[in-house]
């Protein structure tokens, strides 16, 4: 049985995605027994799962006790640092210590004494000071304690500056008096009062609320500026823009939230998924998705009140007074709580990062489908696109056209093919354009269309489930016409997809039809107008390329497209004809014509490379 969840594990570990993110270990009785951040999810949880003997035994033993394992992703290595530190520090898991490998990150105290001194540390010590962080990287700490230090008159020495040790005269005013970085406390010029007011405003600047800083270096530079002290006015300015830096939009923690909980909804065909974040203190601390089942024809409200309370199930303790949602639920069920739907600011954002957890657990969720149980993803694309563009049949096989030319030149079209929502690359073809004259791409629709479906009627093959063509309104009617001469119109749907803004068309409907952005169907269908295009360009280039080369070799005097085309037909390319031996292409040419063409490239050549 250990086996089996070992192996289960390591196959999830291997589904997750390659960004930064929080993962957790979850024990058998559903408790959360290791909470980790990864800049690269899959590669750090996959490496759990790989026997080393490096490998430290009490990691073994978590991994060996462990039956589930859930993530989050986040948008930087820096807010998955700091919402696995909130994680630890509100779960308590029991194989980490307060944050795994504490004394890695630096983080800022404000020591429990006389006169708090502000300074760096990597060791956490119960001795009542406040600590602050931990910081993504040391100098973005030193950066913090610099703008602190710039702007706030602190002192920096290690003195025990006790009112009996001061009232002692034991200490004089150093340097940093002088220079006006300190205002002398340990002499008795400032009063413990007036030191502790500068200590508390620090404190909101390291939780995060740069109010009171922002505003006083915006008055000393408007000073300065208007004393024309311009670069004393360019210095504030500049610790200005550092703390805008330091400030982060991080939804992960917030100086101005308190205690509430985020419901994020994310509703598909046949269940919904409803991401619950909590957060305390302004500091996201849990955060999991659930996924929910739908019966009949159901409200986003609906489905919200029945998810919310599946949630309150799971959540120690109980729900938030306040809660962040989409939609409002059926308030008589949770009359204690209040709900708010948000149009702006802090909340909006946790509430866009609850429903984008939600819809990475989605994306991740049928990702896993179409590697487990390929034909039953392969079925539910079909079954949507079916639903999507309103077609009477399954849409199993597809196929789209594009025309590529260049100011009419070399003119040709192509046709890919998908079935079961994949391309189907070997039934790929290429089309020459042979009767349409200059840039004409609806001629040359109404051409390739008409030779495509008069063969594959001829000859009794399979007719595709689905047309779909790279164009808007024109592309489609001309395509349109040539069904209707062969009598296909009405057993093969066709739509066109214009590029602008991805509108699909229908025949004899001039408004079009806008598919989601986020749907599965634009993408298959994008997906299909984008092979086409790359196989037709591709397709047009090397066709162009091979004019080229064919008129440079045409243009050697005794060489016609019989001996232009032995040529290519044994050395390729332009190049190898270069590089070849008189001997070497006299046996393709004849000796007469491979001396015109040494006497040719030689020409071409510069002096120096002659000699």
């Amino acid at each position: 049985m250990a086996d089996d969840t070992r192996d289960k594990l390591k196959a999830k570990a291997a589904l997750l995605p390659t960004t930064p993110g929080v993962y957790r270990f979850i024990g058998r009785g559903g408790e959360v027994i290791y909470v980790g951040k990864a800049k690269n999810l899959r590669r750090r949880v996959a490496s759990y799962f790989i026997d080393r003997a490096d490998l430290h035994p009490k990691v073994r033993v978590m991994v060996g006790r462990a039956v589930d394992l859930e993530h989050i992703v986040v948008a930087t290595e820096a807010d998955a640092l700091l919402l696995e530190n909130n994680m630890i520090k509100s779960l308590r898991p029991r194989y980490n210590i307060l944050l795994k490998d504490d004394k890695t990150y630096p983080w800022i105290a404000v020591r429990n004494e006389p006169f708090p001194r502000v300074v760096s540390t990597r060791r956490m010590e119960r001795d009542g000071s406040q600590y602050f962080g931990p910081y993504a990287s040391v100098h973005m700490q030193k950066t913090v304690l610099e703008l602190i230090r710039s702007v706030y008159q602190l002192r920096t020495c290690s003195l025990c500056l006790s009112p009996e040790a001061i009232a002692k005269g034991r200490y004089s005013v150093c340097l940093e008096y002088h220079i006006g970085n300190c205002k002398g406390p340990c002499v008795g010029l400032q009063s413990p009062g007036d030191y502790a007011e500068q200590i508390d405003q620090v404190k909101a600047v390291l939780r995060g609320d740069l109010r009171a800083t922002r505003a006083d270096l915006t008055r000393r530079m408007q000073e300065a500026a208007s004393q024309m002290k311009f670069e004393l006015a360019q210095s504030f300015k500049h610790k200005l823009d550092v703390l805008e830096d330091y400030h982060s939009k991080s939804v992960i923690v917030s100086s101005t939230l308190s205690d509430l909980d985020v419901f994020g909804l994310v509703v598909d065909d046949d269940a919904a998924y409803c991401n619950f974040t909590r957060i305390v203190s302004g500091a996201v601390v849990n955060s999991f998705t659930v996924e929910l089942k739908l019966g009949m024809e159901q409200t986003e409200a609906d489905i919200l009140t029945y998810a919310v309370g599946r949630i309150a199930e799971r959540v120690e303790g109980g729900l938030s007074r306040e809660a962040i949602v989409p939609a409002l639920p059926a308030r008589e069920l949770y009359p204690d709580i209040r709900f708010s739907v948000p149009q702006r600011g802090e909340k909006l954002k946790l509430l866009e990062f609850a429903i984008k957890s939600a819809r990475i657990y989605r994306l991740e969720k049928l990702r896993n489908m179409e590697i487990k149980d390929p034909a039953r993803h392969s079925e539910r694309i079909v079954a949507r696109l079916q639903k999507d563009l309103r077609l009477p049949a399954p849409p199993r096989h597809i196929e789209c056209f594009d025309n590529s030319n260049l100011q009419g030149t070399h003119p040709v079209a192509s046709c890919v093919v998908f079935r079961d929502g994949k391309p189907s690359r070997k039934e790929y073809r290429h089309f020459n354009i042979k009767t349409v004259v200059g840039p004409d791409d609806f001629a040359s629709m109404r051409e390739i269309i008409g030779r495509r479906y008069s063969r594959l009627v001829a000859e009794g093959a399979e007719l595709p489930d689905l047309i779909v063509v790279d164009g808007g309104k024109g592309q489609l009617s001309s395509a349109y016409t040539v069904l209707t001469e062969l009598g296909l119109e009405q057993r093969i749907p066709i739509i066109g997809l214009a590029k602008r803004i991805e509108e699909v068309f229908y025949p004899h409907d001039p408004e079009p039809y806008y598919l989601d952005r986020n749907s599965e169907s634009l993408r298959v269908i994008m997906h299909l107008r984008d092979e086409a295009h790359r196989f037709g360009i591709t397709f047009h280039r090397k066709k162009r390329s091979l004019a080229f080369i064919r008129s440079e070799l045409e243009a050697i005097p005794g060489l016609g497209p019989v001996s232009v085309a032995k040529l290519l037909r044994r050395f390729r390319t332009v190049s190898g004809i270069k590089k070849a031996s008189a001997d070497e292409l006299a046996a393709v040419i004849g000796a007469h014509r491979a001396a015109e063409v040494l006497k040719f490239y030689a020409e071409e050549r510069p002096d120096s490379e002659k000699a």
